[in-house]
């Protein structure tokens, strides 16, 4: 309930930025919980609220605004099946976290989440530069900026002979 106030207030992509930045202090602060554990007692406490600290972040960002930012990015008839794609991709990321997690940890031992943290690393810098602000702006919107960024030489030469081809 909290999120759709948000979202309308601060907008998808800011919060999805934060969101993203909060989980990704958040995995640097458990790692280092976890590898001062043994020196400073007190790190486990460090641990503990770095974790609530990386559901909080993703409850605000990552958990519910990719799925606002589907639904706008494609029209009527495409939506539903992007909704899937990204159902499905969501689910099974969650499912091989899910299963790999224990095998990780004990690979990689008190450093398991500097993954998670160079993961959310690159998704920061992707939403920062290619996902665009959705709030208060309709499909078509959304859709003439997507044209308006650059296109390779060759891609802009097949479309001018396309739309050659359709004057015709």
């Amino acid at each position: 309930f909290l999120q759709v106030f948000l979202v309308e207030k601060a907008g998808r992509r800011s919060l999805f930025l934060a969101g993203l930045m909060g989980m990704l202090i958040s995995a640097v602060a458990m790692t280092v919980g976890l590898v001062l554990l043994s020196q400073f007692a007190w790190m486990s406490y460090v641990s503990m609220v770095a974790i609530f600290l990386f559901v909080i972040f993703f409850e605000v960002g990552p958990g519910p605004i990719p799925w606002f930012i589907v639904a706008e990015l494609f029209s009527q008839g495409p939506r539903p099946a992007a909704i899937a794609v990204a159902g499905f991709c969501n689910w099974a990321c969650n499912f091989i976290v899910g299963m790999c997690f224990q095998y990780i940890a004990d690979l990689c031992g008190p450093y398991v989440f500097v993954i998670f943290a160079a993961l959310l690393l690159v998704f920061f810098l992707f939403a920062h530069f290619k996902v665009p602000e959705t709030k208060g702006k309709s499909f078509e919107e959304i859709a003439a900026a997507f044209r308006r960024k650059k296109l390779p030489a060759k891609a802009m030469t097949e479309l001018e002979d396309l739309r050659g081809s359709e004057e015709a």
